[in-house]
């Protein structure tokens, strides 16, 4: 079986979920692209801001907007490396982010292929093209092994 390698987004954004692994985190990391360029990274760091809306797409998303000085983020791109919760996927919404790439699915705390479905429901103000799956493996092992060392 032929492995492919990751696009560098994706790259990045798992680089970005070891960092925040490192930092005693839980490891997810987002990246926004636009025209080919990372406009921002970050990863999860609510424990260490105080602040439960600290996810990595929240601080990327807010970092890209500053960036780009603009609230809506048209044309961006946000690579994670898990599934966007119900909060992060109503930022995406916000923002009008183009597509929404994403690592390993979240059956759990997911809200884009799980669980609420933000992007499907009627009410959605507008809706990102998504692709799940690249980095999968890559990211949930992180994740198992983030809480495996805490158990």
């Amino acid at each position: 079986m032929t492995r492919w390698p990751l696009p560098e987004p994706m790259r990045l954004a798992l680089e970005e979920a070891a960092r925040a692994a490192a930092e005693g985190e839980v490891p997810i990391g987002a990246v926004v692209v636009r025209d080919g360029k990372v406009i921002a990274a970050a990863h999860n760091q609510p424990r260490a801001l105080n602040d439960p809306t600290a996810h990595a797409e929240m601080l990327a998303i807010r970092a890209a907007a500053a960036a780009l000085g603009q609230e809506r983020l048209d044309g961006c791109d946000l690579w994670v490396s898990l599934e966007p919760c119900a909060m992060c996927a109503g930022a995406i919404v916000h923002a009008r982010i183009a597509r929404v790439y994403f690592g390993a699915a979240d059956p759990k705390g997911g809200a884009v292929d799980h669980g609420a479905r933000v992007f499907d429901q009627p009410t959605c103000l507008h809706r990102p093209e998504v692709y799940s799956g690249m980095g999968e493996s890559e990211a949930a092992d992180l994740l198992r092994g983030f809480f495996r060392a805490r158990r």
